[in-house]
């Protein structure tokens, strides 16, 4: 096959400052019609206000392969490392934002 008919990857960088990640223990994600909106919050113990930390939005075309994404590895994760157990809790944590309906 030729140099040119080759398919090439996607050259994706990875800054240091972005590789050291952003802790998160809560998500909440929102939509209207034409995006996703998923915000990463991290809340602490005996603190009454959490941060969101980064929010990202996306079209519901990358939402529906994000979904897929994170499904098939949640899937993958289990078959090498067991369950992973979820607890039956209400979240003690009101998640009330005065914007559209969430889920987390």
């Amino acid at each position: 096959m030729s140099e040119e008919k080759k398919q090439q990857g996607i050259n994706i960088e990875l800054s240091e400052e972005v590789a050291e990640g952003i802790y998160s223990n809560l998500a909440i994600i929102t939509h209207s019609s034409s995006e996703f909106i998923l915000d990463y919050i991290r809340i602490m113990p005996g603190v009454p206000k959490g941060k969101v930390k980064s929010r990202i939005v996306m079209t519901p075309e990358h939402a529906k392969k994000l979904h897929r994404a994170l499904s098939d590895n949640l899937s993958k994760y289990e078959n090498n490392h067991g369950k992973i157990k979820e607890t039956d809790q209400a979240s003690p944590i009101p998640l009330n934002f005065g914007g559209p309906a969430t889920q987390a």
